[in-house]
């Protein structure tokens, strides 16, 4: 009886200790990738199309397409760092901090050279590109317009209630959002994240920090892309990229995050 108390208790302190290390790990990643998200993204340029779109459109369905389009490519990043993970941890790990520690240094730099009012060229240039596609989709409305008309008022409803969904504006802030976000140091920080950490945790922490910016861009819209001081976010950000490469130094590869 001893024997078989004695072999049954190890196992139950194996599980235990396995299903921390894990729900550590998780909470670890959704950390490390909501606040470096943040970071990333208050001021950048998806930010400012999502504030700027919802200015002129329907709030809901700006929110929709871009969301999308973040969401996809948060889950493409994780997939793109996962498949790392086939070379050994131990280089993944040290490669990702010296990443981590390029970003940040690169972040400070940038941030100490720029001017309290930066931003605003970006966002003229992210209201240029939006009112280029405007004229696009007028054009398109005008070109098939009279075909609309000519269909009758039997096919109007159908295509309303498809457009609440499918929008041109739904895929606009999609589009738009997806261009901007492709090569953004925030989708390459997830990526390095989901090399090191658990995916799961930085798919999930990535899209949440993705929700709360873009939902902040939507809801105050110009007021938020005025007040927000670039310069600050990216100081800020700089910092905790850098905390992040200088944590490696007391975290063993093998520790489990």
């Amino acid at each position: 009886l001893q024997k078989g108390s004695s072999l049954v208790a190890p196992v139950h302190i194996v599980s235990e200790e396995s299903g921390d290390k894990t729900n550590l790990g998780f909470i670890h990643a959704f950390v490390a990738a909501i606040s470096v998200i943040i970071v990333s993204e208050l001021g950048d340029k998806t930010f400012f199309i999502a504030a700027i779109m919802a200015m002129r459109y329907n709030r809901l369905t700006v929110l929709a397409g871009a969301m999308l389009a973040l969401g996809l490519m948060t889950c493409l990043s994780v997939l793109f760092g996962y498949a790392t993970t086939v070379i050994p941890r131990v280089y993944t790990y040290y490669v990702s901090t010296a990443l981590f520690a390029i970003f940040g240094i690169r972040m400070l730099r940038e941030g100490l050279k720029m001017s309290p009012d930066e931003g605003q060229e970006e966002l003229e240039e992210v209201q240029a590109e939006i009112k280029k596609k405007d004229e696009e989709l007028q054009r398109t409305k005008l070109l098939n317009g009279p075909g609309d008309v000519e269909s009758g008022p039997g096919t109007t409803i159908p295509q309303k209630k498809w457009l609440h969904f499918i929008s041109p504006i739904f895929v606009q802030a999609f589009t738009l959002t997806f261009l901007a976000e492709w090569g953004d140091r925030s989708q390459l920080t997830t990526i390095v994240l989901a090399a090191r950490e658990d995916p799961y945790g930085v798919a999930v922490g990535g899209t949440v920090g993705h929700c709360l910016c873009t939902g902040l861009a939507v809801i105050g819209g110009r007021m938020i892309a005025q007040k927000i001081s670039v310069r600050t976010v990216t100081i800020i950000g700089g910092i905790v990229f850098l905390a992040f490469a200088f944590s490696a130094l007391f975290i063993s590869p093998d520790s489990g995050f």
